[in-house]
């Protein structure tokens, strides 16, 4: 899973993508000091790995991972040029879920490139520049298909649903909520990768003090909550500065910190939790002596294409799963003792992977 973190200037941007990746992006109190797209790989905390890692005395554990793109902030005109904004929407096409940092907090030391305090303004200043952003990736689709339209019937029938889009998103709309007539044009949308058709979480970066309550006491941070509710989009309350002091401890410090500060769980935590449920994702496990490891496939998937996560030969020779409840599994104490009370199952082609099956995968080529 891929997440692009997009905000304006000095919202918090970078120091939680520091915090969230411990890769050491430079943050500054001033515009534009991300001057290259950050990219940091986070893996996806799962208690259940080292349960099993245990069970089956594996020598190596292998998480699932989340990789983070952070750019520049952008800033008005960013489309056209603006600051650095332009050259860096590009490295955010490819990700499979937008985090919009939002400065919900006051704080006279840190400047804010429009003056004052204003989510909503600064969510849809960032909505515009990427709507200018697609508008010029359609631009040049149209100019490409307008070419052969005449002699092509397919061709002809693409060019007019870019223009429907393009004239949707020239009245201030997003992708995501434009309305195709039928799959076809569903895919052709959905093979665009435009920005604002991708699913948007809004981190709402708060002071320490706002973090106990979930910001409910924040108006700032009710207002994106009101705003996400029209949207679709998950929203979730961080302190980027103190996740920056969380990223520093280890384990044990850092529930104590958590504690400390009335909270059950990091931001890094909130984040995976709301991505995973934004983008429809679970994760499926396989383990053994060699390796106990967690694989991210989409809710719904079905065993031979879950099995083509590990290597397509496994969906190609695909023959049966041997699937087990994780919970089941670590009851039982063994896979043999699961066996003897019935609770493996040997499943086909149409059996659907639950979250927290533990697989072993038949194959033939």
């Amino acid at each position: 899973m891929k997440l692009g973190i997009v905000g304006l200037p000095n919202v918090g941007k970078s120091t939680l993508f520091n915090s969230l990746t411990k890769a050491g992006a430079e943050s500054a109190n001033y515009p534009f000091c991300t001057i290259d797209p950050n990219v940091g790989v986070v893996t996806v905390p799962d208690e259940r790995l080292k349960k099993l890692a245990e069970l089956y005395h594996s020598k190596k554990v292998t998480p699932a991972v989340i990789e983070f793109v952070d750019i520049a902030g952008l800033v008005k005109g960013a489309s056209k040029g603006e600051g650095l904004g332009n050259q860096f929407l590009a490295n955010i096409r490819e990700v499979d879920a937008i985090v919009h940092v939002v400065r919900c907090f006051e704080d006279t030391n840190v400047v804010h490139v429009d003056g004052s305090i204003d989510p909503i303004r600064d969510i849809e200043t960032i909505n515009l520049e990427l709507i200018f952003s697609d508008i010029e990736i359609l631009e040049r689709r149209i100019a490409k298909a307008s070419k052969g339209a005449r002699n092509d019937k397919v061709l002809a029938k693409e060019l007019e649903l870019l223009q429907r889009i393009k004239n949707y998103l020239e009245e201030g709309n997003l992708a995501k909520s434009f309305a195709v007539h039928d799959e076809e044009e569903l895919d052709l949308l959905e093979s665009y990768n435009l920005l604002t058709y991708k699913p948007v979480i809004f981190a709402t970066n708060v002071k320490e003090e706002d973090l106990a309550d979930e910001g409910t006491s924040n108006e700032f941070v009710q207002s994106v909550r009101e705003y996400a509710k029209g949207e679709e989009c998950e929203v979730f309350v961080i302190c980027a500065q103190i996740e920056q002091e969380i990223a520093e401890l280890d384990e044990e410090e850092k529930v104590m910190f958590l504690e400390e500060l009335g909270l059950k769980e990091s931001g890094l935590d909130k984040l995976i939790k709301a991505s995973y449920r934004l983008l429809g994702l679970i994760s499926y496990l396989t383990s053994g002596e060699d390796e106990t490891r967690a694989w991210t496939i989409t809710q719904g998937t079905k065993a031979p294409q879950a099995a083509g996560k590990i290597h397509t030969d496994f969906e190609r020779g695909f023959i049966r799963a041997e699937v087990v409840n994780y919970q089941d599994l670590l009851d039982q104490g063994s896979i043999a003792a699961a066996k003897e009370k019935g609770l493996v199952g040997l499943e086909g082609k149409e059996y659907i992977v639950k979250d927290g099956d533990v697989i072993l995968f038949r194959f033939n080529v």
